[in-house]
């Protein structure tokens, strides 16, 4: 199986590589079916465990390789992933402009982006969406360099980054599908809310290793693209979302301990 996965072109590779970061949101939004649902404190430390995963990732997974990649090339390293990297938010900052969304726990008069008539669930799906776009495109690329060629990017690190999202991925999926149910959603289609979100990260994924794939140069800013997106996400929604119920200090043990394992995926695998 694993000589079967490395032998796949890096899209393929990417396909399958994001196919389990949306599986691990479906397993996480399938705990709506358990009898006992998660309280709002486990709720809390899971967004900041996630936050702490996607902040190690956008440095170690993303950034780093990003510079050393861009050494020795016309443009200065540090130009090329500053611009990027404020690309990346730049680009969230507009879909989060005009796409009409609410983020987790907040009321409907705080809806963001273009007002419409959509449904409280609607507009909740499409704010996680967003924030899933960020986390396909990261695996996305980071396959897409190691097809590429690029003697900076590595199977293992590729691969922790996917472990990493996957994992964080699981709070995500039961942070969509608990307080659907809360909001009297029944349970099965609270699970399929919240599994879809992560459809998108299948998308983006491909999307990103094929351009890589294309067009080699750009890898460098595409790696700062995709970090200047996750920080953006991290610092706009989720970390708000994880102090908003009062828990701030189970929150951000959650994000210190997501950080921590990211880190260890990435430096011990890649």
């Amino acid at each position: 199986m694993v000589d079967f996965f490395l032998n796949l072109h890096p899209v393929w590779q990417a396909f399958f590589a994001t196919l389990f970061t949306w599986s691990m949101t479906a397993l996480g939004a399938s705990a709506v079916y358990l009898q006992q649902e998660p309280g709002r404190k486990t709720l809390d430390a899971m967004l900041g465990f996630a936050a702490g995963v996607m902040i190690a990732a956008s440095f170690w997974s993303l950034l780093a390789p990003a510079l050393e990649m861009a050494e020795g090339k016309v443009l200065p390293a540090w130009l090329v992933v500053a611009v990027g990297f404020l690309c990346g938010g730049g680009f969230l900052r507009l879909i989060d402009k005009f796409l009409p969304h609410l983020h987790l726990n907040f009321p409907m008069s705080e809806a963001e982006g273009i007002k419409t008539k959509w449904p409280r669930s609607t507009l909740m799906v499409l704010a996680i969406t967003m924030h899933n776009i960020p986390e396909g495109l990261a695996v996305g690329v980071a396959f897409g360099a190691v097809g590429a060629g690029f003697p900076e990017a590595s199977m293992a690190g590729a691969v922790a980054l996917a472990m990493g999202i996957g994992i964080q991925n699981f709070p995500e999926g039961l942070a969509v599908s608990i307080p659907l149910r809360r909001d009297g959603f029944s349970r099965h289609r609270s699970f399929m809310i919240g599994q879809f979100s992560g459809l998108v990260e299948i998308i983006a994924g491909v999307l990103g290793a094929a351009l890589v794939v294309v067009a080699r140069p750009i890898l460098p800013f595409s790696l700062a693209f995709a970090a200047g997106a996750m920080i953006f996400v991290v610092v706009e929604e989720v970390i708000p979302e994880s102090q908003q119920g009062g828990n701030t200090d189970i929150a951000t043990g959650g994000a210190m301990l997501g950080f921590t394992i990211m880190m260890i995926l990435d430096v011990a695998l890649g």
